[in-house]
């Protein structure tokens, strides 16, 4: 049994929130931060279009495949040690690929970064919520976590502008190494201890930590690739019958099982449920978004990488604004109104920019759509972490951590699967209306473009619109005083 300690000053739960933090900010932005490089890195190792989709794919896989099995090793193993072997590999990972010499060894250490951050992520959230009371300080915490989320891949676009014109590709990744090695010596120094606090010996489910993996691995493949190969190929159609063949035995495995990797009771906690689905639906029209505006203001616009980058600091500036200020409002009237109306002020920011025009301005066309996103956005991953981690017993917050990051990656990956192909067959149909009898001028594949863009931008304000009625429907006013977990405040450490 873990002994239970008195916890340090409170200013060292802030120092460890800014470790956490920035881990997390690690991970975030290697998911946003080599978009923007790759087509240096094409030219670089003569990559085929299909091999440098495989630079993000590969990173996806790793992250959406673990982010069950590293949460539940949190709860099981420990918290701190699941955290540092996490960032330890995530920053070695890094090293090789910045110094990979082609395309194969660069796409397998990406792959490594991603299983890292299936870890490191969940962990660290977890630590967040066992190191925190419910309630206001809680809150607080979970909006610098929030923020950091809506905010890292923003901020990615510009870091990986700048390095890539400036640096070299290769210091997209080498940045993490002085960063990795700072996060792993303080935490040696400020992260408690934690062992097992269910009080019973415990056992890997191999069953579930196995079909869980292949599956969503197979279900962030198959959503990844149907683009390029189409919904209906035989590819495609196999591999997501396989994934959901090996979900669907994970689900019956686990309400079987003695010691399950994921107890299915966590989602009779019905503001987990709700805040899951909702976050699922969100993560599926905002991912998009980075994608079509980028392709907007440097195809259309033909700003440069670095302008592009500098002009989506407008979202993670007032992401932050708003996230630091939402626990005040939470205190006051709970995070159900916000739930509610958060969604729908992103769904306006999106209905904005959905009326982009071929001659546009940022300023006028973009950055007003992209600031009613950073309001909703910023009031929204904070309350969203607060509803799915509410009301979680200590020992299955790790798992908490795990569920609301898997909804995030598969809701990300299946929106941008779904809007990117919604892209092509938009610009296809719009050429075609056309009927020309030679090839289109470059106008006319602009304004198919932007057509395109403005059918995306309303399918994710539609998701968002959804979001908000599902809030309404499932999420109860639930103020954190009285979820199941409150209780007297502790910090676990080794025995």
């Amino acid at each position: 049994m873990s002994a239970i300690s008195k916890p340090k000053k409170h200013t060292s739960h802030w120092f460890i929130l800014v470790l956490l933090a920035l881990a997390q900010f690690m991970v975030v932005l290697d998911i946003s931060i080599v978009n923007v490089a790759l087509p240096t890195i094409q030219h670089a190792f003569s990559l085929t279009l299909s091999n440098l989709q495989w630079i993000v794919t590969a990173y996806a896989l790793g992250f959406g495949g673990f982010l069950l099995l590293g949460g539940r090793n949190a709860d099981y193993f420990g918290r701190r040690i699941t955290f540092l072997i996490g960032i330890g590999i995530f920053t070695l990972a890094s090293l090789g690929t910045g110094l990979s010499q082609n395309g194969t060894m660069l796409i397998i250490f990406r792959a490594l970064q991603g299983l890292a951050a299936a870890y490191m992520s969940p962990a660290a959230l977890s630590i967040v919520l066992v190191t925190y009371k419910e309630g206001h300080d809680r809150n607080t915490a979970l909006s610098v976590w929030g923020a950091v989320a809506a905010g890292g891949a923003a901020i990615g676009v510009l870091l990986g502008g700048i390095i890539t014109q400036y640096f070299s590709w290769r210091w997209n990744f080498f940045i993490n190494l002085p960063v990795g090695i700072f996060v792993i010596i303080a935490s040696l120094k400020v992260l408690h201890h934690h062992k097992n606090e269910a009080n019973k010996k415990v056992s890997l489910d191999l069953p579930g930590a196995i079909s869980v993996t292949l599956g969503l691995m197979a279900l962030v493949y198959s959503l990844t690739e149907a683009p390029t190969y189409g919904w209906t190929s035989a590819r495609i159609l196999s591999i997501l019958g396989f994934a959901i063949a090996m979900l669907i035995f994970f689900a019956i495995n686990e309400s079987r099982a003695k010691q399950p990797l994921m107890p299915l009771s966590i989602f009779k906690i019905r503001n987990i449920s709700g805040a899951n689905s909702l976050m699922l639906l969100m993560s599926a029209g905002l991912f998009s978004v980075f994608f079509f505006t980028t392709l907007y203001l440097q195809d259309i616009l033909h700003y440069s990488k670095i302008r592009t980058g500098l002009d989506f600091l407008v979202m993670p500036v007032v992401v932050a604004l708003v996230a630091t200020n939402v626990p005040r409002i939470i205190k006051r009237i709970g995070y159900k109104p916000i739930l509610v109306v958060a969604p729908l002020i992103v769904s306006s920011g999106l209905f904005w920019i959905s009326h982009i025009p071929v001659a546009g301005s940022f300023w006028v066309n973009v950055a007003p759509g992209l600031t009613l996103m950073g309001i909703g956005m910023g009031a929204l991953f904070v309350s969203a972490t607060i509803a799915a981690t509410s009301g979680v017993p200590h020992h299955e917050a790790g798992l908490a951590s795990g569920i609301l990051n898997t909804s995030q990656q598969v809701g990300g990956v299946l929106g941008l699967a779904l809007l990117t192909g919604v892209l092509s067959s938009s610009i296809t149909s719009y050429l075609n209306s056309l009927h020309l009898h030679g090839l289109p001028t470059v106008h006319q594949i602009a304004v198919a473009n932007v057509h395109g863009f403005r059918i995306g931008y309303l399918i994710a304000a539609g998701f968002a619109f959804l979001a908000s009625i599902l809030a309404t429907i499932i999420i109860r006013i639930n103020k954190s005083e009285s979820d199941p977990s409150h209780g007297e405040h502790v910090v676990i450490s080794a025995a």
